[in-house]
């Protein structure tokens, strides 16, 4: 690390923070964790049950050794998660439960991980006048207006129908049988929680609602790093399927149309965020990428045809199939159309843009995906054979 001094955005020397880091175990967290310790001096008290992903930041020798200290920690019922938190100038919270399998099956696990596991952090926060930083998601935002109208009518091309605003835009939700909805809801109400202990009590504070961040040592493969029955995102949904030679599952045609950030990208902006504290309080931030915009669908035969290019396997005779979203999620599944995020707030604030196409991220992250797991997955499905 250069012994320069950094500045922030206004031109101030950064003082060096102590970060409370929860959720640092997982995939945001691990790449979080890593730029800390490589490009700053800032400290992290990184509290998770798992730390496999910063393994390799926890190893002894490393130059950083004494700016991260790791808590085995669950912050249900943990008294030991206010003391952290009193320790820190800062707290980024990213524990959440994230995966769209999970909405339908453990609605309720997904409710009180997002939004009761959540008001403790947010308590404490602003009982002892410590800044927050939380990870919210592009899922408060729900449906487009665009959505509800004809499916030919000219206004569903209208951007004011379909891209998202932190400040403008609604938040839609489907009836309640539909349970998916279940995460959207817990992180919506979070948000307003927040937003209120900074009305009423002046919390400190920033939100972010990330869209569809991507990149290695996202999720998990079923079977090898995850349970076998897991249904991870669609990034790992479909490198799975890639590394095993199967078909790509396309829930419902894979029509809804998503963007895709890559997360060193979307980790720069964050790293603005906690060293920008004038800017970024206060402030809703969506951090995506507008130009990676693709359809499910879209995104599969990209990914196939990446794939190819890196493990050097023949693409499929058939590389996709359809499936509805009740044979793969369950019953209670619905779904958004877009989800294209209006970036002007964080480039006005922050003077943040995406810079990786979708290619190149998916270049670089197939790359990872199949040095990392496709020797697994060979000794996963021999042994399989093997057993039958």
């Amino acid at each position: 690390m250069s012994a320069v001094a950094r500045l922030d955005l206004d031109g101030r020397r950064i003082q060096p923070l102590t970060i409370c880091m929860i959720g640092a175990g997982g995939f945001i967290g691990s790449h979080l964790c890593e730029k800390l310790m490589l490009e700053t001096e800032h400290i992290v008290l990184a509290i998770d049950v798992y730390s496999d992903k910063i393994q390799h930041l926890l190893e002894s020798g490393q130059p950083w050794n004494n700016r991260i200290e790791f808590h085995r920690l669950n912050i249900k019922n943990d008294p030991r998660l206010e003391g952290l938190i009193k320790l820190s100038d800062l707290v980024i919270n990213l524990a959440a439960i994230c995966t769209p399998a999970d909405y339908n099956t453990r609605p309720l696990d997904t409710i009180y991980s997002n939004f009761i596991d959540a008001l403790p952090v947010v308590r404490y926060c602003s009982d002892n006048g410590k800044r927050l930083i939380h990870f919210s998601t592009c899922e408060v935002y729900g449906k487009t207006i665009g959505s509800f109208l004809p499916k030919e009518h000219p206004l569903r091309q209208d951007p004011a129908f379909y891209v998202l605003k932190e400040d403008q835009s609604p938040c839609i939700f489907g009836p309640v049988e539909k349970q998916r909805w279940s995460y959207a809801c817990a992180k919506q109400l979070i948000e307003r929680v927040i937003y209120a202990e900074g009305a009423e009590n002046a919390l400190e504070f920033t939100i972010v609602r990330p869209f569809n961040w991507i990149g290695p040592r996202m999720d998990f493969i079923p079977g090898v790093d995850g349970p076998s029955e897991g249904v991870p995102r669609v990034l790992a949904c479909f490198s799975n399927n890639l590394l095993r030679g199967e078909p790509l599952k396309l829930v419902d045609g894979g029509v809804s149309q998503r963007t895709f950030v890559y997360i060193k990208d979307a980790i720069e902006a964050v790293l603005l965020m906690i060293e920008n504290p004038s800017r970024a309080n206060g402030h809703i931030f969506n951090v995506g990428n507008p130009n990676n915009e693709v359809t499910v669908r879209e995104l599969a035969e990209l990914m196939s045809e990446i794939y190819c290019q890196v493990s050097g396997q023949p693409k499929l005779d058939n590389p996709t199939i359809d499936v509805s979203s009740k044979e793969f999620y369950g019953e209670g599944y619905d779904d958004s159309d877009k989800r294209i995020p209006d970036m002007t707030i964080i480039k006005q604030q922050l003077g943040w843009e995406p810079q990786t196409s979708l290619p190149d991220l998916l270049h670089t992250t197939l790359t990872y995906q199949h040095r990392t797991y496709a020797m697994a997955i060979k000794q996963v499905i021999t042994k399989s054979v093997a057993s039958r």
